[in-house]
């Protein structure tokens, strides 16, 4: 969470980066995957002027940003910059938070998720989400996945097994576990229970999907399982992906949103952001100079 967003954060990125010296350039990275005309393009959710605050202490403050469809939109900046915070904002996570406050607006769909006649239950049902560290029931592999179909209210066995199935080869774990469904879930490899994570917030079957640094406290060969997965489920699925890795940024996503000191500083196509940065804080930050 981060304090005074308002001038003092430039005078902030000034203080962190104006003792940087030589010349820096900025490697060439190329996106994802190239992003639809702004014509075909269809805009999945949106933030408006967004403010979030944890009491007197201010997490993000005027973040407007659009998500489009079928999309990856990477999340970068240092840690405490907000990017967690917004991430939150988009299924109402922050609700659950003691003494939080958001003002502005974000829509699903052109529908505001914020208000008294909106259900956060079915907001989060639409909008799943994916957290850090992998956090698997003490139940078994089929339970894990099945839970949030039960609270749906799925009793069918049949339809259990079908969706749970799904969700597993989804998440690409289907042929890893298939055999042991009725193993716990805390008997996997961390890679692997949050493959099985993913496939319980595939389950329910979202339409978009937050992740929060998902490969953070993962072996490269479990975060390249999990960099596949993203790029294969973006056909189905919008997603947005915190991490503090530009690499991987630049590897599973179409448009990157840098933000700083609780500000969305700058956001556009990867390549772009990672190339031609508009802003100066961000080109410091991709190069380097601070973070």
């Amino acid at each position: 969470m981060t304090q005074g967003v308002d001038a003092t954060s430039r005078e902030r990125h000034t203080s962190d980066t104006e003792h940087a010296s030589g010349a820096v350039t900025i490697a060439g990275v190329v996106a994802a995957a190239t992003l639809p005309s702004a014509s075909s393009s269809k805009l999945k959710m949106r933030a408006r002027d967004l403010a979030v605050r944890y009491g007197e202490k201010v997490g993000i403050k005027d973040v407007t940003i659009d998500v489009h469809e079928k999309e990856v939109l990477a999340l970068i900046g240092p840690s405490g910059c907000g990017k967690s915070t917004f991430l939150r904002a988009l299924n109402r996570m922050n609700d659950t938070v003691p003494n939080v406050s958001v003002e502005g607006h974000v829509e699903l769909d052109g529908e505001p998720i914020y208000g008294p006649g909106v259900d956060p239950v079915l907001v989060r049902r639409r909008v799943g989400m994916v957290f850090q560290r992998s956090n698997p029931f003490p139940k078994s592999i089929f339970e894990n996945v099945a839970y949030g179909l039960r609270i749906a209210g799925v009793r069918e066995r049949s339809v259990l097994a079908e969706r749970v199935e799904r969700a597993l080869r989804h998440a690409a774990l289907w042929d890893e576990v298939k055999d042991r469904l009725e193993e716990s879930g805390l008997g996997l490899s961390g890679g692997q229970q949050q493959r099985l994570c993913i496939a319980r917030a595939l389950a329910v079957q979202p339409e978009v999907v937050l992740m929060d640094e998902p490969a953070s406290a993962l072996d490269p060969i479990a975060t390249a399982k999990i960099e596949d997965l993203v790029s294969q489920l973006r056909g189905d699925l919008t997603i947005v992906i915190v991490t503090h890795n530009m690499q991987q940024a630049a590897r599973v996503s179409q448009r990157t949103g840098f933000f700083y000191m609780g500000r969305l500083v700058e956001v556009g196509d990867t390549t772009t952001i990672f190339t031609r940065p508009k802003q100066r804080e961000t080109e410091d930050y991709i190069t380097g100079r601070f973070g």
